[in-house]
């Protein structure tokens, strides 16, 4: 049988028009998937890193447990870091948002703890002077000042994220990387590169929109840039 030449998807080629729009309902759960577990797993990440830095500011003894062991766990390759959490978790998204909050956490916590050590001392005095309290300076004047240096762990964590997202392929929950998985083993070539594509275009994205994000939490930043 004699295949026509504008068939692409049965000559198995890289680039096939016909993949995208066959498809489309399939890619786009996956797209959906993919971001769902990213956002999910940076923010809860988020929220966990943020008062571990702010106990590791405040109380000297606690930086280096915070910083050994959130260290620790960005050192456990991601396939036994899954293995670990496996008997908690079973053969779920859940295994997954855990295994990329624990990966995330280093770099969200050493690059806020890096950003309120930032602060000048002075700037806290005068603080201080106004009538401010531990609270509130930490709200108004610590935690603004520490942004650039927060965002710039939350887009490296987000970025990272995305990529390991993929990893998640080997439980079902992979979003883009279980296309990618599916079709390496099918050698299935429009598949593995489309979803591998989206993969970048999403880091890519996110991180343009985290750097829009920053500009406009901190709007000094571009003054003293002009």
């Amino acid at each position: 049988m004699t295949v026509p030449p504008d068939d692409c998807l049965a000559r198995n080629e890289w680039i096939c028009g016909a993949y995208l729009s066959s498809r489309s309902e399939i890619l786009t759960d996956a797209v959906v998937e993919h971001l769902r577990l990213t956002a999910v797993s940076v923010a809860l990440a988020l929220a966990l890193a943020l008062p571990l830095a702010v106990a590791a500011r405040r109380w000297r003894w606690a930086a280096g447990p915070v910083l050994g062991i959130t260290t620790l766990l960005y050192t456990i390759p991601a396939l036994a870091m899954f293995s670990l959490l496996l008997p908690w978790y079973g053969l779920s998204a859940s295994l997954v948002v855990a295994g990329l909050v624990l990966y995330s956490l280093t770099l969200l916590v050493r690059n806020i703890l890096a950003g309120l050590r930032a602060v000048p001392e002075e700037t806290r005095q005068a603080a201080r002077g106004l009538g401010y309290g531990p609270v509130r300076l930490l709200l108004t004047v610590e935690l603004p000042l520490a942004v650039p240096s927060a965002m710039a762990g939350l887009r490296i964590a987000t970025v990272s994220a995305v990529s390991l997202v993929t990893i998640g392929a080997i439980v079902g929950h992979g979003g883009l990387g279980n296309l990618v998985y599916a079709g390496m083993n099918t050698y299935f070539k429009a598949q593995v590169l489309t979803a591998s594509v989206l993969c970048v275009v999403i880091a890519v994205a996110a991180d343009l929109l985290l750097v829009g994000a920053q500009r406009l939490l901190t709007p000094w930043t571009r003054g003293r840039s002009a």
